[in-house]
């Protein structure tokens, strides 16, 4: 019988919380999940 590989798990749960805190302080912050931050316009970019 093959041995469990519990820090496969342990990392698999690791990358859920992270994955769930960042959802809910993007959340917290009033940005929507079809929005990200990346694709918004800064004010600078379009007069250089």
């Amino acid at each position: 019988m093959a041995k469990q590989n519990y820090s496969f798990e342990k990392r698999q749960k690791e990358i859920a919380k992270k994955k769930k805190k960042e959802e809910k302080r993007l959340k917290k912050a009033g940005v929507d999940n079809e929005q990200p931050q990346e694709s918004q316009p800064t004010e600078g970019a379009d007069s250089a």
